[in-house]
């Protein structure tokens, strides 16, 4: 069977390196590469090493040299067919059938090359031309150097309809069809495809030109702007980066690998001497192009436009990666100011201008949550759960389960702090030692009574919640006091936040006089038992009450918390049961610290009861409590 060197190539490029060799060998990350102790020869220091971006192993020690196909014939044993079919297997590639036209097809395949060639050596040759006048001008208006118009092989096609077949005359039509240089219309004469056209040439990975792209110079015309070469047999567009057989090696030395829209901003930038980036090829970025860019770095800059099309085109490749995320594997959104490109950019600020833009790229995360999140205003319940509902169907997507896990995480915390913020805080009066209320008998305002008994219809006020309420209306002068712990607990609990306020209100609109109590109207809420809160019994010391009530709302308030914290340890389970397990046994144990001092309320009042008692039947005599009372006259 033979087997093209373009399809074998093919097959190396869908095959990960590191993850063959690491099935039976233990390595280790170094840098952009992976070392390990050769499996070839005995050795005690690493001297093996792989490189996922250059495609083969080599060993300093005993010289093994090799890509995936030889790591599986000489450390697998495996025979070459053998090895190329189980790899082929696992990259989703069909081995080519026996076929007496296989050899003939890889020579068609190979002669594409020469076609692809000649081209591009025929479309430099009019550049330099008299007809290439207008395009030398485009090129000077953009500011590219001589250099850099050499580079990047700069050529132009002439406005005529057959040029290149009769410039092309050493191969035949159907070659020139098949490359995508020509094009055959029913029963019409061939015609060639690019016409009165700036040509840049691209090429595979090795360098080779496989196909070209155009841009008009005229403007005003009805024709697009950028014209790419259709797909043939050596050119994939889906699969096809432009640059990257330069920006590859670049990558290397700086850590990074820049995404832009399109040939023309990569040119840009590496005028500016920034080498190390790509573009797409006239579609969106594909999931072939962002494994290609996984192999040179963990996290890809994807450089966008600020408008809306920039946004777009950001969110189509974030909805692509999704799926693919792996572990320190993910991309990063970098976004251009509205109406500016690259190019416009290094033009009016300078190189530094596009690297801080860079450097402050968003991560993948935050860009899905921002586009999400401003996609429309939240102005009612149904459009907050259309939010929630589209963030929950990008997060189904993601397929490793630890990384699903911490995106759900993170996005619906964020949707919670987004959707139902916090209330402003209030101004609060400060309180002071010895405040009293001026009014005798003050009560709640009629709109605060209102929210008062909303707040505790249907059940929603707890025995606890009632008594400090009840506390407080009881000892107005506290109310201050426990100000910012209430305030705090307030904004969080729907239920027992408007009753706390409604008290709150009571007591900053009221001045220091007497110690009456603020009225709560009959039939507002329920009242406590009194028998677990002595703070609530009539005749109880004003300090000992203060006290009480004091334990009252600190457990009151620590109650939400620590309930909180147990779901969130319950919730961890999924992607830490360990850590989640240890979490959640502390935490019930406070829970029993918690129920237990709940409990020593009730205990408290019987001890001071049974106190009182005692002193009312045993009464000490004088001078017994230690004070030196004289007779007086």
């Amino acid at each position: 069977m033979a087997l093209s060197p373009q399809w074998l190539d093919e097959l190396r490029a869908r095959i990960t390196l590191s993850s063959v060799i690491m099935r039976t060998t233990k390595l280790q990350k170094s840098g952009h590469e992976w070392k390990a102790c050769c499996p070839f020869h005995d050795e005690k220091s690493p001297s093996f090493t792989v490189s996922d971006q250059k495609g083969f192993y080599h060993c300093f020690g005993c010289g093994a040299h090799g890509d995936a196909i030889r790591w599986m014939t000489d450390q697998r044993g495996l025979q070459f067919m053998d090895a190329v079919k189980e790899l082929a297997s696992e990259a989703g590639l069909e081995v080519p059938a026996a076929d007496p036209r296989a050899a003939q097809i890889a020579e068609e395949r190979a002669g594409l090359h020469d076609v692809m060639q000649a081209a591009q050596d025929w479309f430099e040759t009019r550049l330099a031309s008299a007809d290439g006048s207008g395009a030398r001008e485009y090129l000077k208006s953009r500011g590219f150097d001589a250099h850099t118009i050499k580079r990047f092989g700069f050529g132009f096609a002439p406005d005529e309809r057959q040029a290149m077949k009769a410039a092309l005359g050493q191969f035949d039509e159907p070659m020139l069809i098949e490359g995508g240089l020509r094009i055959a219309v029913d029963e019409k004469e061939p015609y060639d495809r690019f016409r009165a056209r700036l040509m840049l040439p691209i090429q595979d990975a090795r360098g080779r030109v496989i196909a070209f792209g155009g841009r008009i110079l005229e403007s005003g015309t009805k024709a697009p702007k950028y014209l790419n070469s259709p797909d043939t047999p050596l050119f994939d567009k889906g699969r096809t980066l432009y640059n990257l057989h330069r920006a590859g090696p670049a990558s290397r030395q700086t850590g990074r690998i820049v995404v832009v829209e399109g040939y023309m901003d990569v040119i840009a930038l590496a005028a500016a001497g920034m080498e190390d980036a790509v573009a797409p090829l006239g579609t969106a970025l594909t999931e072939r192009q962002i494994e290609l860019l996984w192999r040179l770095v963990e996290r890809p800059i994807l450089c966008f436009d600020g408008d809306a099309a920039g946004q777009r085109a950001a969110m189509r490749a974030v909805t692509r990666a999704l799926p693919m995320l792996k572990p320190a594997h993910s991309l990063a959104i970098a976004t251009l100011p509205v109406g500016v490109d690259p190019d416009d950019l290094l033009r009016q600020k300078g190189r530094g201008a596009l690297e801080a833009i860079l450097a402050d790229a968003a991560s993948l995360l935050d860009t899905l949550w921002e586009y999400e999140r401003d996609l429309q205003p939240l102005r009612s319940p149904e459009d907050k759960a259309g939010l929630k509902a589209r963030l929950i169907d990008h997060i189904d997507t993601i397929q490793h389960p630890d990384i699903r896990a911490l995106y759900k995480r993170e996005l619906l915390e964020r949707f919670s702090e987004f959707a139902f913020p916090p209330r402003p805080p209030r101004p609060r009066r400060e309180w002071k030692p010895g405040f009293q209320q001026k009014a005798a008998n003050p009560t709640i305002t009629p709109d605060a009574s209102s929210r008062l008994r909303r707040s505790s219809e249907g059940g929603a006020r707890d025995e606890l919640a009632a008594a400090v309420i009840f506390g407080l209306a009881r000892f107005p002068d506290q109310i201050l006091r426990h100000a910012e712990a209430l305030g705090r607990f307030a904004e969080h609990d729907r239920r027992t936040g408007p009753a706390i306020d409604s008290l709150m209100d009571a007591a900053e609109m009221l001045e220091p006089s007497d110690k009456s109590p603020i009225s709560v109207p009959h039939g507002t809420i329920a009242p406590p038992d009194n028998t677990r809160f002595a703070f609530l019994n009539e005749g109880i010391d004003p300090i000992a009450a203060h006290d009480d009530l004091a334990e009252a709302v600190s457990l009151l308030v620590e109650r939400p918390a620590l309930e909180a914290a147990l779901a969130a340890a319950t919730a961890r389970f999924e992607t830490d049961p360990e850590g989640a397990f240890v979490e959640q046994q502390r935490l019930l144990k406070r829970k029993l610290e918690f129920e237990q001092r709940l409990g020593q309320m009730a205990s408290k009042r019987a001890a001071r009861a049974a106190q009182s008692i005692s002193d009312r039947t045993n009464p000490l005599p004088a001078g017994a409590d230690g004070s030196d009372e004289k007779e007086t006259d």
